[in-house]
């Protein structure tokens, strides 16, 4: 290891040169992690970590301007980047394609770390088919109001019912508030196949653990509960993997976790430091993932059994769009997510007497994808005010279009 004329470090990693520009830039000011730090992590997990992401393509989720700012996504392979970099091309239903980086050895880890990439962001396919995905995930996320007991309630249910239809399930910390459950699978079906079967998965949950759970895709109908988040399962859809460094100030981890540790395993005990000293200690729990291979065959029987999911109605206006059930407002819509919240507030001061009323699962903000980033909206459920007391919808706090100055392709 050695640093180099221009403020780089150049490292040594299994025969491969690895560059390392800015390595001094500070990533994580609260915990003062630089972005050396961070490749190092990476390296020290390296067993850990490919085996989330190892062959495997991925879109790159590059923080360039650091955790304060917004990540922007990155499907395509940067044109510079070194002969052993692996590809693999992606061809999805709207026609367009991407040839995604493959990571396959830990060389590989650090170059895409050195892209910017604080959390890896895989695909649920190998690179070699990338038609049949052989890993089901199960994404837990709570609605505000929603303790960590209430998702380790709901995560033992997720377990349940996976070895109730011939599957292992994996549990680790999302590194936010909530926990992935993954589950390997015979890369035998399709991608409508997986989503349809994890779908079921999050219908059954709901019917066993009613009032914790939800399979509801509509936020504003979940109320407090845990959301299982089958649409994770989706083609262009990707999670942050194991090991996974997440963009919050304490250097939060998704970390694998062994079953009799959930309980007393808060998302915030794990960061980069105390992931370090956990991981050259006990090395990998979900280390036997690969060995549990199972199929979809119990779950796509039980989707038979339970029939189509409810649809919500369709507006009346002849649009065709979806129309709630609830009395929502739209607050704002914000390049980012503290505009959003600056937003929201604005809009709590000129409704003093609307905002007591208010639940925390009512006051919805969305992430939006937008072609290359995440914009924000956000959004009042006027469930729990009086009808008399609701206030109409008026003109936007914020009115940002992620849309503006975009050429679209037209044939």
């Amino acid at each position: 290891m050695s640093p180099a004329k221009d403020s780089a470090e150049l490292l040594e990693i299994d025969g491969r040169e690895v560059r390392v520009s800015n390595p001094d830039k500070v990533v994580f000011p609260e915990p003062g992690l630089t972005k050396l730090d961070l490749v190092r992590y990476y390296l020290s997990v390296a067993d850990g970590a490919l085996r989330g992401v190892e062959g495997r393509p991925m879109v790159l989720k590059r923080f360039v301007k650091g955790i304060s700012q917004e990540a922007f996504f990155q499907k395509r392979a940067p044109e510079k980047r070194p002969e052993w970099i692996d590809t693999a091309t992606l061809h999805y239903a709207s026609g367009n394609s991407a040839e995604e980086v493959v990571v396959r050895d830990a060389a590989a880890l650090a170059w895409v770390v050195n892209l910017g990439c604080i959390d890896l962001n895989p695909h649920p396919v190998r690179a070699e088919d990338l038609d049949h995905p052989d890993e089901l995930r199960v994404d837990l996320d709570p609605m505000p109001g929603v303790d960590w007991g209430q998702i380790v309630d709901v995560a033992m249910v997720v377990r349940e019912v996976l070895a109730d239809h011939g599957l292992v399930g994996w549990p680790k910390t999302s590194g936010s508030r909530g926990m992935h459950i993954y589950a390997r699978i015979a890369p035998r079906w399709t991608f409508r196949d997986v989503r349809l079967a994890a779908e079921t998965l999050a219908r059954e949950v709901e019917l066993r653990a009613p009032g914790l759970a939800t399979a509801r895709w509509w936020k504003e109908e979940r109320g407090e509960s845990v959301f299982v988040d089958f649409n994770q399962n989706a083609k262009d859809r990707t999670v942050a993997s194991a090991y996974s460094i997440r963009p919050l100030p304490d250097a939060r981890v998704s970390t694998p976790l062994d079953w009799d540790e959930v309980r007393g395993s808060h998302p915030e005990r794990f960061t980069v430091p105390t992931v370090l000293q956990r991981f050259a200690e006990r090395g990998d729990p979900a280390a036997g993932i690969d060995d549990t291979v199972g199929g979809l065959d119990g779950l796509l029987r039980l989707a038979e059994e339970l029939g189509p999911a409810e649809k919500p109605p369709k507006s009346s206006d002849g649009s065709g769009r979806r129309q709630s059930t609830m009395p929502l407002i739209e607050v704002a819509r914000t390049k980012t997510k503290p505009e959003a919240l600056e937003a929201l507030e604005r809009w709590k001061a000129k409704h003093p007497d609307v905002v007591p009323l208010l639940q925390p699962a009512d006051v919805l903000v969305d992430g939006m994808r937008g072609s290359s980033s995440l914009w924000y909206r956000i959004r009042v459920n006027l469930q729990h005010v009086p009808e008399a007391q609701r206030p109409a919808q008026a003109a936007l706090e914020a009115d940002y279009d992620p849309w503006a100055g975009k050429e679209w392709n037209r044939p």
